[in-house]
């Protein structure tokens, strides 16, 4: 079963980044470690052995996992998405009604969502609350604080 990724070719490069630092160093670096454990006699009664495998065990699965991402990846600066509404991917400036601030995001995967930069998830309240509208279009966010209101003053692609 294939699950589509939609990812920016920079987070794109980023997950293969850590995936190539995971398998060259880290897998390296633990393997060694676990050589290093055995060497100190019972396993049974090794705990310094039992950490180094359990590290292996999850630095293993977070490999997998980073490969499974890769490979169901679509890049989406190349899938040609709608410039008129708001699509994973878009620049997205919004106005706040009740404050007249404005707040810029970039809509992107929860896999590339990093609030700091402005990147929010499609899955996040106010990604879903904007994914597929237009400019000029007025929207609603529930949030801890109350309910948000928010007009899409612009749309960007990359």
């Amino acid at each position: 079963m294939s699950e589509d990724i939609f990812l920016t070719q920079a987070g794109y490069d980023k997950l293969k980044e850590e995936l190539d630092y995971l398998i060259k160093v880290r897998r390296r670096d633990i393997t060694q470690q676990v050589r290093e454990a055995r060497l100190k006699g019972d396993l049974k009664e090794n705990a310094e052995y039992d950490a180094a495998k359990e590290a292996q065990a999850s630095l293993e699965s977070k490999i997998s996992e980073l490969e499974f991402k890769l490979s169901n990846a679509r890049i989406i600066e190349r899938e040609g998405i709608a410039k008129d509404k708001v699509y994973i991917g878009a620049t997205v400036t919004l106005l706040d009604l009740d404050t007249d601030a404005k707040e810029v995001y970039i809509l992107v995967s929860k896999e590339e969502a990093d609030y700091s930069q402005g990147k929010i998830s499609i899955e996040s309240p106010i990604g879903k609350a904007i994914l597929g509208k237009k400019i000029d279009d007025i929207v609603s966010v529930r949030a801890p604080v109350g309910e948000l209101k928010y007009k899409i003053i612009d749309i960007q692609r990359l």
